[in-house]
């Protein structure tokens, strides 16, 4: 609490002699007191320095003590305020607590009231003061608290997408663009700020299924037979049971993305032959970008080919394995997408 001797007061009135009384009272009490004649030279004053409590009257020449309080909310809403008035109108007090005065005093007052009002406008000064500030590092422990869980939900997802990195360092490179295409694409798409760090951190796993599978088919360099392609399939599922279960909204969302990226538009991909908007929007933005990445790299069955070739066969697919409005989004952001890309293998060249 503010000791009074350590507590400054502006007195507001255009009649000196009540500016004088009420400067004698507060500084018997140990206030130190500034006076101002009118309104305008108030909010002059209380630029120089820092003030505690302003006491206004209410009906001054030029600016009223209620637009002087209104002025004062936005510029230094932790000044206390009481104002004063030679008129008993209950609209005018009802006026001027809702603009923020912490008291009202009509005049003629006495002694006792205006120092009673001042104790108690300077105690809810300091309340709504430690209020403020309790609330403040209520949000700073939030804050921290958020950002360690972000922290070990990242490292569990590097954990287990670099078990799918050690099969092959493309699929490690592959693993890096595909969480950052998805967040460019995401941020392009309006999505609110925690989906879009959700998706960047999700999009890595979508894979994480092929663990599962042999080598003899996943890094088989030609083409994969029937039965072999149906094994391939699988990684859906098993990576859906990798990360079902979890209370975790990351490992969630991952498994949705694991589960749905392989779907497609008109109903024909797999493993449940989903289609349009029944396939979560996650799948379907991860397939956007899973697509894009996989056809301008190479990978072991086939060499990668040139990007307006791959954007050709994606446009081909607009609307019956792609959702047209995500790919129509992701083709605006090629120039962006290339520098990731460059990135990306700058980064991997660098080790």
């Amino acid at each position: 609490m503010v000791e009074p001797a350590q507590t400054r007061v502006l007195i507001v009135d255009d009649e000196p002699y009540v500016r004088e009384i009420l400067r004698r009272w507060l500084e018997a009490e140990g206030y130190q007191c500034v006076q101002a004649e009118n309104a305008e030279n108030a909010l002059e004053i209380l630029q120089t320095g820092e003030f505690h409590l302003l006491i206004s009257d209410i009906r001054m020449p030029g600016m009223s003590g209620l637009e002087m309080l209104v002025r004062l909310r936005s510029l230094l809403p932790d000044v206390a305020v009481i104002m004063v008035t030679a008129v008993d109108d209950r609209s005018t007090a009802v006026t001027a607590l809702e603009l923020g005065a912490y008291g009202y005093v009509i005049k003629p007052f006495g002694r006792n009231e205006v120092l009673i009002n001042v104790v108690n406008a300077l105690e809810r000064r300091r309340m709504d003061l430690a209020g403020r500030d309790y609330q403040q590092l209520l949000e700073e422990e939030v804050q921290e608290r958020t950002a360690e869980i972000q922290r070990r939900e990242e490292e569990i997802s590097l954990r287990l997408i670099s078990a799918a990195a050690f099969r092959n360092e493309e699929t490690g490179s592959h693993i890096r663009r595909m969480g950052l295409y998805a967040e460019l694409l995401a941020t392009a798409l309006a999505w609110r700020r925690k989906e879009i760090e959700a998706i960047r951190l999700a999009a890595p796993m979508h894979d994480v299924g092929k663990i599962g599978i042999p080598d003899t088919i996943l890094l088989k360099p030609g083409e994969l037979t029937t039965r072999e392609f149906q094994i391939i399939k699988t990684h859906t599922h098993i990576g859906a049971h990798i990360l079902e279960g979890s209370r975790i909204p990351l490992l969630r969302l991952a498994k949705e993305i694991a589960l749905s990226h392989h779907e497609k538009w008109d109903g024909t991909g797999y493993p449940r032959g989903l289609e349009g908007d029944a396939i979560p929007a996650s799948g379907r933005l991860v397939a956007v970008v899973d697509v894009y990445d996989a056809l301008v790299h190479d990978r072991i069955y086939r060499p990668a080919m040139p990007e307006d070739e791959a954007v050709e066969i994606m446009i081909e697919g607009r609307g019956t394995h792609l959702d047209p409005g995500l790919l129509d989004t992701f083709l605006d952001l090629l120039p962006e997408i290339r520098r990731i890309q460059e990135r990306v293998a700058d980064e991997a060249g660098g080790r």
